[in-house]
């Protein structure tokens, strides 16, 4: 086959960041990467803008520096900071109860709920006691008031277990619920439209064109026969299913888990900022103190589903490593290899997407490739 197009640019001292982002289209296994995009940011300026390859599966469309992509679960990680602007602009607080900024929610043994026990995938609502379909998850309120009436699947606080839906909505709704705004458009306006960052939680029609085609993994760790109780109620009702972003109805819907569509200079602009004091380009999201409350350490782990995990205030640290080799960088990856994150104490925040998805709910050798080069090159 021959070499797949690829764009951009590095700045001196980070060739091997190229040399790792091509290889990964060579790989001769279930990851080699269809079409991908890589930007990095180091105090504040971009060193590494790269993209390649096809954003479909007949070939005849390339990858830009703008392609949009589905990027499932690490969309958490920039709902995650729309909380902590608000707890950064004293808005609300991480003690608080949810119940006091959302009354409905105190229901059925949940009146003790903090904001960071929810934030940090203890607060026993994984899953959903009610039947729940795909299609459902695209009706923000028939989800948030199922939320709200169901009693916990465990004592809040006395665990983690991952959140893969009903996360965004039970942060979405706390935003809503403080701000009067839909996660989407607060995203937009305290986040992504200051920043100049391309990530949208409901995808306006007019950029439809600009959305690769994505390709399911090999095998899906959703499907796991093995997993305990308390774990599969994240990911059997329902059974997420990697063919929804085709649908345009999952585009356009606000479900602030899973369907975020962003380029990958969308999410490295937003980690560049978080990495350079919350600021980039003369725009300033949050302070240096507003990213420490983001990133204090909320639970030691386990995680019931995915195992050693430290999670902060809806993002995590990193011990797999799948962020590289420093265990203060946080941030979020996605169902299939997406993902972004910074790192404070070396000024670097990282974007990464891709439209053909690994086999592993968390993490992949692919992004695990490009994060160790990127921070060698840092020395």
């Amino acid at each position: 086959m021959p070499s797949p197009p690829i764009g951009g640019s590095v700045h001196p001292g980070f060739e091997p960041v190229r040399d790792a982002f091509i290889a990964n289209f060579t790989r001769d296994d279930a990851d080699a990467e269809l079409g991908a995009a890589l930007a990095v940011y180091h105090r504040g300026h971009c060193v590494v803008d790269l993209w390649g390859g096809h954003a479909n599966t007949a070939r005849d469309q390339e990858w830009a520096r703008d392609t949009l992509i589905n990027v499932w679960s690490a969309t958490k990680g920039v709902v995650a900071l729309a909380v902590a602007i608000l707890v950064d602009r004293g808005q609300i607080s991480y003690t608080d109860s949810v119940g006091k900024h959302w009354p409905e929610f105190a229901a059925n043994g949940k009146a003790d709920i903090t904001v960071a026990q929810m934030m940090s995938h203890q607060a026993g609502l994984n899953g959903f006691v009610e039947p729940t379909t795909v299609a459902d998850l695209e009706n923000w309120t028939t989800v948030t008031t199922r939320l709200a009436a169901q009693a916990p699947f465990w004592p809040p606080g006395t665990l983690a277990s991952y959140h893969a839906l009903t996360y965004g909505f039970l942060a979405g709704e706390l935003i809503r619920r403080i701000t009067g705004q839909k996660v989407g458009a607060f995203v937009r306006d305290v986040i992504t439209a200051p920043l100049g960052a391309e990530l949208y939680i409901g995808l306006p029609p007019a950029l439809e064109w600009r959305v690769a085609e994505i390709v399911g993994p090999a095998e899906s760790p959703v499907a796991n026969p093995d997993l305990a109780e308390v774990p599969a109620r994240a990911l059997t009702n329902p059974r997420p299913d990697p063919t929804s972003p085709t649908q345009r109805s999952w585009r356009a819907a606000e479900i602030p888990a899973a369907n975020g569509q962003a380029a990958a200079q969308g999410l490295g602009r937003i980690y560049g900022a978080l990495a350079n004091g919350g600021e980039l380009d003369g725009a300033k999201i949050i302070t240096p103190s507003g990213i420490d409350q983001l990133r204090t350490k909320r639970h030691p782990g386990p995680d019931q589903l995915l195992g050693p995990r430290q999670w902060a205030a809806g993002v995590n640290f990193d011990v797999a490593p799948v962020f590289g080799p420093h265990a203060q960088t946080f941030g979020h990856t996605g169902w299939g290899g997406a993902f972004g994150c910074a790192n404070v104490e070396h000024s670097v925040g990282i974007g990464y997407v891709m439209n053909r998805m690994g086999s592993r709910l968390v993490g992949n050798p692919r992004g695990a490739t490009l994060c160790a080069a990127i921070f060698d090159c840092l020395g």
